[in-house]
């Protein structure tokens, strides 16, 4: 059951709706740290005097109430790690995990209830982050009904986030649970990215981080658009590459044409699944191959490579001055006899660090 909070009690927890209990400010008020006696902290959402545009908003605020009062999440939203506020950066570990448990939310949205509902303003200021960094999908002042039956689409007046606005629904005013898959994809390269929906400081044809990340993703260079919080510390560049391309398969421009949001969320935990895999597979080869170097008595030079906490052996090539080897970013892992690295810019490789032992013969 839903409890009523009287006004006098928000403004005893908030200290009169005091600056010094500002958590921040959006397009329909702002939300205020409450701490309560018997309920903890809480978050407050006050709403402008005249922040709702339509009866249909103001509705689903909470019929007609002014204050809601919300589970608090300590984490902040997804914005303040995109932008990196106070310094704020996510692992590439985190980044996945966020956007799963994202897509499952809007997915629930879309086929858990019937009518499905139509979040209409997916972006990362209403993804919070509670105290694991679990993804809460929030503000759900724009919901939509969706389709029912054999209905592709409602018809709708345009509402939502300029950057994440699906363009089939600006154009033609049909709204579809494609429309969130649309903002859902600029999402996802922005959590790669770590930039802005559109930034105006690029060059016109790459305004928008879809265009801006496009080249890159297509090509297969992930490195080139990839945060660099993530560039100084251990990244799966093959999971990130997978979470690229799937935001460009959630932006095509005919909406029955992207996926799922089912489907993101499962493709999402796919890519994860195979990189543990990997990692598994890889550190049983590795230690079997440094007991095979202890029982040859091997105290040659090597190197090792570090994958999220995994090494793997790397032995040193011996070749004539005539000879050379031009090495790239780091593209796969093929396991299966042997290890194979795919490798072609030695300066550019992501994710990786190496740590370099020398034994002297006694």
């Amino acid at each position: 059951m839903l409890r009523c909070f009287q006004l006098n009690e928000l403004e005893r927890a908030t200290k009169n709706f005091s600056d010094d209990c500002l958590l921040g400010s959006g397009a329909f008020g702002n939300v205020y740290q409450g701490t309560f006696d018997s309920d903890g902290i809480l978050a407050i959402k006050r709403a402008h005097a005249a922040s709702y545009q339509s009866v249909e908003e103001f509705r689903n605020g909470a019929n007609g109430a002014k204050a809601l009062v919300y589970e608090y999440v300590p984490n902040g939203s997804l914005l303040d790690y995109i932008m990196g506020r106070g310094g704020r950066s996510l692992t590439w570990k985190q980044r996945v995990d966020i956007a799963i448990g994202a897509a499952k939310g809007i997915a629930h949205l879309h086929d858990g209830v019937k009518p499905s509902i139509i979040h209409r303003d997916i972006k990362p200021s209403n993804i919070l982050l509670g105290d694991g960094f679990e993804a809460k999908v929030s503000d759900f002042g724009l919901v939509k009904m969706g389709p029912i039956g054999d209905q592709s689409h409602v018809s709708s007046q345009i509402k939502g986030t300029p950057g994440y606005l699906d363009p089939a629904y600006c154009t033609s005013y049909h709204l579809s649970p494609f429309s969130d898959v649309y903002s859902f994809g600029v999402i996802l390269l922005q959590l790669i990215a770590a930039r802005p929906a559109v930034d105006t400081t690029r060059s016109h044809n790459y305004y928008h981080i879809i265009e801006w990340s496009r080249p890159s993703i297509e090509s297969g260079n992930i490195e080139e658009i990839l945060d660099t919080n993530l560039l100084t510390k251990p990244c799966n560049m093959e999971v990130m590459l997978k979470m690229g391309q799937l935001g460009l398969r959630c932006v095509v421009k005919t909406p029955k044409d992207r996926p799922t949001m089912t489907q993101v969320w499962q493709q999402l935990e796919e890519a994860v699944s195979e990189a543990d895999n990997f990692i598994g597979r890889s550190s049983r080869i590795e230690q079997g191959t440094q007991r095979s170097s202890v029982l040859d008595g091997d105290h040659s030079s090597q190197s090792f490579v570090s994958i999220d906490g995994v090494g793997f052996q790397r032995f040193r090539i011996e070749m004539d001055s005539s000879q050379s080897i031009q090495s790239s970013s780091l593209r796969r892992f093929e396991i299966d006899s042997i290890i194979s690295i795919d490798v072609d810019d030695k300066n550019n490789l992501r994710g990786i660090r190496e740590e370099t032992s020398r034994e002297e013969d006694s």
